[in-house]
């Protein structure tokens, strides 16, 4: 979408409308191609998997009583996560998806729809195409009903007609778009259970980036975050999700998009004005390695021997 509709992030193309579309219908298809490959040429010998990673917030009616704002909700998830995942474990775009686009490709006196179209035989070919499902997540939006001028150039973001709010209460540690909401990952993983089946999840990516950089390296609200979060995957789990690794986004400070070496992610904390770029543990890297040694939250009673 960044990439192909704002043109953002490289290739830098703005093809307002439908480039996001083209560039997602491409990805999935080739996603596919790649699959079959493995599964006829290597699979046997090898025993490997393949699957796919998707990035996807979770979409809450700010009215959970009113049906407009549940569809609402169910057109932001489709739009993000069933765009990609419901081809390749259901065979074919989301129809709220297919609707939405196809109608306003209609208004807008198009012969087809700006969502491009699967034929029976890659519906075939792509459904099933993936051994696991990486999740990528990091917060959560509450969503209304939103109607968006017919005047208004068309776009990925005007097409599901929904607005995106937040709770001013929810901690904010990092950039403006990434609210600490640990609630949401357990629905949204629930959400991908009821909806494929209960595929085989490795959460790909998970973390709180830090806008303002802490002189002691004193990450406390990424403490707070990946507790949060990580409880609420140990929730998925007794509901029955089948989430099978977990991994913490990220090990290092790094190169994020076009926001550069300014949004740090890591637990490690890089000095990029330094030509050796050193690395310093944060705070959260001590309580991080005692998730990992115990394989979950340790009993703070437990008497170490």
């Amino acid at each position: 979408e960044k990439g192909y509709e704002t043109g953002e992030h490289a290739p830098g193309l703005k093809l307002g409308g439908c480039g996001a579309y083209r560039a997602a219908h491409h990805i999935i298809k080739t996603h596919a191609k790649v699959w079959h490959s493995y599964n006829s040429t290597w699979r046997r010998e090898q025993r490997g998997m393949v699957g796919i990673s998707l990035t996807s917030g979770w979409g809450e009616p700010v009215d959970p009583h009113s049906p407009t704002d549940r569809d609402a909700a169910e057109r932001y998830i489709q739009f993000h996560l069933g765009w990609f995942a419901n081809p390749i474990y259901r065979g074919d775009y989301p129809e709220v998806m297919k609707n939405y686009v196809g109608e306003k490709s209609a208004q807008e006196g198009l012969g087809t729809s700006r969502l491009p179209t699967f034929s029976v035989q890659e519906k075939t070919y792509i459904k099933g195409t993936s051994d696991f499902l990486g999740i990528g997540h990091f917060t959560t939006r509450y969503v209304l009903q939103k109607s968006f001028p017919f005047l208004q150039v068309s776009s990925y973001h005007t097409d599901p007609d929904l607005a995106e709010l937040v709770d001013p209460s929810w901690p904010a540690p990092g950039p403006k778009w990434l609210y600490s909401v640990p609630w949401g990952f357990r629905r949204l993983l629930n959400f991908i259970k009821t909806q494929y089946g209960n595929p085989l999840i490795y959460v790909t990516e998970n973390g709180v980036s830090e806008t303002v950089q802490c002189p002691q390296l004193c990450d406390e609200w990424r403490i707070q975050y990946l507790k949060g979060y990580i409880n609420e995957i140990l929730k998925a789990l007794n509901d029955g999700v089948n989430v099978k690794a977990y991994t913490a986004w990220s090990l290092l400070d790094k190169f994020e998009w076009n926001k550069g070496f300014s949004e740090r992610f890591g637990l490690y904390h890089i000095d990029f004005q330094n030509k050796d770029k050193p690395r310093y543990p944060k705070a959260s890297v001590d309580y991080y390695k005692k998730i990992i040694s115990a394989n979950g939250f340790p009993n703070a009673r437990e008497v170490m021997s």
